[in-house]
C-alpha cells in the first residue's frame, strides 16, 4: 500500500520548516497553515544580516536560526523585545560591547520595530538618519561615540516619537529644530555633548525628563523649560533664565516699547484684580446641595464598610476626597472605576469589591501608603495609593504600566492590576506575607500586621539567600528595561518584601518616569547617591550604589546615610588593634551573626562586606558595575 504523508517540524540545525512530501498543493496547503512563520522567520533574516553589519558582535552569538526570535511575547533571543503576534517589537542592544555603524536601512526593514537601544556601546560616525524608522517611538542611543552635526530636520516625520536619549556622545553644533515640532516627545537627554548654540522654542507642554546640562549653550532658556530643575542646565555657562538667574543683558527698550510694556502690565494687573474679586466672592456663596461635590461621591454607606483591624480608617482607602465623576452620556457608570489587569492569567475583581474589602494599613512610603486587602476566598493583596504621581498623563501612565506587567522574575513583586485617576493612582500586587527586609533586620515596635509573619533572627543562609535574590531580580531589570538610567530607582530594605519562604522580592521598581519629578529628587534613594549629590547626575552605576548600601545593611543590621563611611572606618579600627589581614573586622557585622553557628562563614561574610564596600564607592569610576556584582555574589557560599 502507497501512503503518503507529511511532517512539518523545527529542526535544530536547520532555518526552516523539513516536509517530507514535495506536492505543490500540500505545500500551499502548509502556506496557509503556519501563516505567522513567514513574518518571524522574515525578522530572524533581517536580525542576522544587522547582526552581520556590526563590529564585536559577540554578544549576540544566540542569535542562530535553531528557533525564532520569538514565539509569541516569549523572546528566544537576548536583547530582543517581542509583541504577542511573535514580530519583533524592539531591541535592547544596551552594554553589548558593539561597534562599528548603525545601518538603519537594514533596521528599517524590521516593521513592527518600535524601541530600539544601543547605550553603552562603541558605535561611532555621525547619527544615523532614523527617519527610515517612521514608527518609532523610544530611541536610546547615549554613551557611544557619536559625533558631528545632527541636521536641522534630522528628525521631520518622526511623529510617534516619545523617549530620545542622545547623551554621552560628541554631537555638536545647534540642537535640531525639528525635535521641536514633535508633539509626542516627552524625554529628551542629550546632556555631555558639545550642542551649541541658543535653545530653539519647544512646542512640547508635557516633558517628564529632560537633560541639557553640560554642553555649549548660551541665551534665555525657553519658557517650555522654565519650570525644571536647575541641574537640567548645569555646565552651560551661557544660559540664563528660569529656573536658572535672570538674563542681564536685555537691550534697552525704545520709548514705544515702554509704552506698551506699560499697557500690558496695566491690563494684566487689572485682570488679576478681577479674578480676585471674582474668587472670594464664590468663596462667600455657600455650596449648592445638589451640585457635584453632594451628588456624584461614590464612597460606599458605612453599612457596607468593613473595619480596618488595625488603626486608621476606611476613608484612607476608601476615598472620599477622589469622587466619581459622573459617567458621559451612554457610557457604563462601572467603567470609570476599572481595575486595568496585568496579568492575564490571575483571577478578576473589580474595583468596588477591592475597597470594600477589610483593610490594613501596612505603611508608608514615599510614594503612598500600602494596605492590606483581603477580598475572601482566601485571595489577600497588597494595595498601594499613589499620591506623587499627578504629572503623569493617562496615556503615558497606561503605557508605562503595561511595560512593567511585562517583567516577570522571580524576584519580582509582579503589578497585578493598577487604576489611573488624576489625582491618585491603584497599584494592586501579591501580599507578601513575611512583610519587608527591613521589618527583620530593625523591627517595628507596633508589631507586625495581622496575619503576617512575626519577626524572626535572619542567620547567614537566609541573609546570603536575600542578597543574592536581590543582585538576580536588579541585574534583570537592568536588562529589561534598558531605557531607564536607573532601573529600580527606589532599593532599599523597606523595598525588598519577603514571601513565605524568604525569598527576597523588589517592590517599588521602575517608578521614576512616572514619579512626580519634584517628590522624587526629595525623597527617591537614587537621588541620595553620591554623584546626584556632587554633580546632579544619576548613572547606570546609582542603582548599582543602592545595592551595595543595602548589602552593608543586611550585614550590619544597622541604617543610615554614611553606613559606608561607618563600616570602613570600623573595619580600619579594628585592623589596627587586631592586627592585619582583615582580623576583627567582625565588630561591623550584626549581632545575629556572630556568636552562632555562623561562625564557620566569617570568610564569607567578610568577601561580602568588601563587595557591598566596592559598590557604594563614592568615585562612580571606581564603582563596580551591575554585572561585576551580580558574578561576584553568585560565587559566595552559605550553606
Amino acid at each position: 500500500m502507497n501512503r503518503r504523508s507529511t511532517t512539518l517540524f523545527y529542526t535544530p540545525h536547520s532555518s526552516g520548516l523539513v516536509i517530507n512530501n514535495n506536492s505543490l498543493i500540500i505545500l500551499i496547503l502548509i502556506g496557509f497553515l503556519v501563516a505567522p512563520s513567514p513574518a518571524r522567520c522574515d525578522d530572524a533574516d533581517i536580525l542576522l544580516k544587522f547582526k552581520e553589519s556590526l563590529d564585536n558582535a559577540v554578544a549576540l552569538s544566540g542569535w542562530n536560526l535553531s528557533q525564532p526570535p520569538c514565539d509569541g511575547a516569549r523572546r528566544n533571543w537576548d536583547g530582543v523585545m517581542c509583541e504577542g503576534d511573535g514580530r519583533v517589537h524592539g531591541l535592547n542592544l544596551n552594554d553589548k560591547g558593539l561597534g562599528g555603524t548603525l545601518d538603519v536601512a537594514i533596521l528599517a526593514e524590521l516593521t513592527s520595530l518600535r524601541v530600539f537601544g544601543a547605550m553603552n556601546n562603541s558605535f561611532e560616525g555621525p547619527l544615523p538618519d532614523f527617519r527610515k524608522l517612521g514608527s518609532l517611538k523610544n530611541l536610546y542611543l547615549s554613551h557611544n561615540r557619536f559625533s558631528g552635526r545632527i541636521p536641522s530636520g534630522h528628525f521631520d516625520g518622526m511623529n510617534s516619537l516619545k523617549k530620545l536619549h542622545l547623551a554621552g556622545n560628541g554631537f555638536v553644533g545647534p540642537i535640531p529644530r525639528s525635535l521641536t515640532t514633535l508633539g509626542k516627545l516627552v524625554e529628551l537627554m542629550i546632556e555631555d555633548n558639545k550642542f551649541a548654540g541658543r535653545i530653539p522654542e519647544f512646542k512640547q507642554e508635557r516633558f517628564t525628563l529632560v537633560n541639557l546640562s553640560n554642553n555649549l549653550l548660551v541665551g534665555q532658556i525657553p519658557i517650555a523649560f522654565s519650570n525644571l530643575n536647575p541641574s537640567s542646565f548645569a555646565g552651560n555657562i551661557g544660559l540664563c533664565g528660569l529656573p536658572l538667574k535672570p538674563c542681564v543683558d536685555t537691550p534697552k527698550l525704545s520709548t514705544a516699547s515702554k509704552v506698551i510694556v506699560g499697557i500690558s502690565l496695566a491690563a494684566t494687573l487689572a485682570a488679576i484684580v478681577v479674578a480676585v474679586v471674582i474668587l472670594t466672592t464664590r468663596k462667600r456663596l455657600p455650596a449648592p446641595e445638589d451640585g457635584p461635590s453632594a451628588a456624584h461621591l461614590k464612597t460606599p454607606p458605612p453599612d457596607e464598610l468593613h473595619g480596618l483591624e488595625r488603626g486608621g480608617s476606611e476613608a484612607e482607602l476608601i476615598s472620599a476626597e477622589c469622587p466619581t465623576p459622573p459617567p458621559p452620556e451612554g457610557k457604563r457608570p462601572e467603567q470609570s472605576m476599572k481595575l486595568s489587569f496585568l496579568v492575564e492569567s490571575r483571577e478578576r475583581f473589580d474595583l468596588n469589591e477591592l475597597l470594600k474589602a477589610s483593610a490594613e494599613m501596612l505603611g508608608g512610603g514615599v510614594f503612598g501608603s500600602t494596605y492590606k486587602a483581603a477580598l475572601g476566598r482566601g485571595r489577600t493583596m497588597a494595595v498601594k495609593r499613589f499620591k506623587h504621581m499627578n504629572d503623569v498623563g493617562r496615556e503615558d501612565f497606561h503605557e508605562h504600566m503595561r511595560r512593567l506587567g511585562r517583567l516577570s522574575h522571580r524576584n519580582l513583586l509582579a503589578v497585578v492590576a493598577f487604576h489611573y485617576r488624576k489625582e491618585e493612582k491603584l497599584l494592586v500586587s501579591d501580599f507578601a506575607p513575611n512583610l519587608s527586609l527591613a521589618f527583620h533586620l530593625h523591627g517595628n515596635s507596633k508589631g507586625p500586621p495581622t496575619g503576617c509573619g512575626s519577626r524572626r533572627g535572619l542567620d547567614w543562609a537566609t541573609r546570603l539567600k536575600v542578597v543574592k535574590g536581590v543582585a538576580r531580580g536588579l541585574s534583570y531589570l537592568y536588562a529589561e528595561l534598558p531605557s531607564l538610567t536607573a532601573p529600580h530607582g527606589h532599593l532599599k530594605s523597606t523595598n525588598v518584601l519577603l514571601d513565605a519562604a524568604f525569598e527576597p522580592l523588589l517592590n517599588d521598581y521602575g517608578l521614576l518616569p512616572v514619579a512626580n519629578a519634584e517628590h522624587a529628587r526629595k525623597h527617591v534613594v537614587a537621588y541620595k547617591s553620591p554623584e546626584y549629590r556632587e554633580g546632579r547626575r544619576i548613572t547606570r552605576k546609582t542603582d548599582v550604589w543602592a545595592l551595595g548600601k543595602l548589602v552593608l545593611e543586611i550585614l550590619t543590621g544597622r541604617d543610615g546615610g554614611e553606613l559606608g563611611a561607618w563600616v570602613e572606618s570600623s573595619c580600619a579600627a579594628a585592623s589596627n588593634t587586631g592586627g592585619g589581614g582583615g582580623e576583627g573586622v567582625e565588630v561591623v557585622f550584626d549581632e545575629g551573626l556572630v556568636g552562632g553557628d555562623d561562625g564557620e562563614w566569617y570568610g564569607e561574610m567578610r568577601k561580602l562586606l568588601r563587595i557591598g564596600l566596592r559598590c557604594c564607592e563614592v568615585d562612580v569610576e571606581k564603582r563596580w558595575d551591575i554585572k561585576e556584582a551580580v558574578k561576584s555574589i553568585e560565587e559566595l557560599k552559605g550553606n
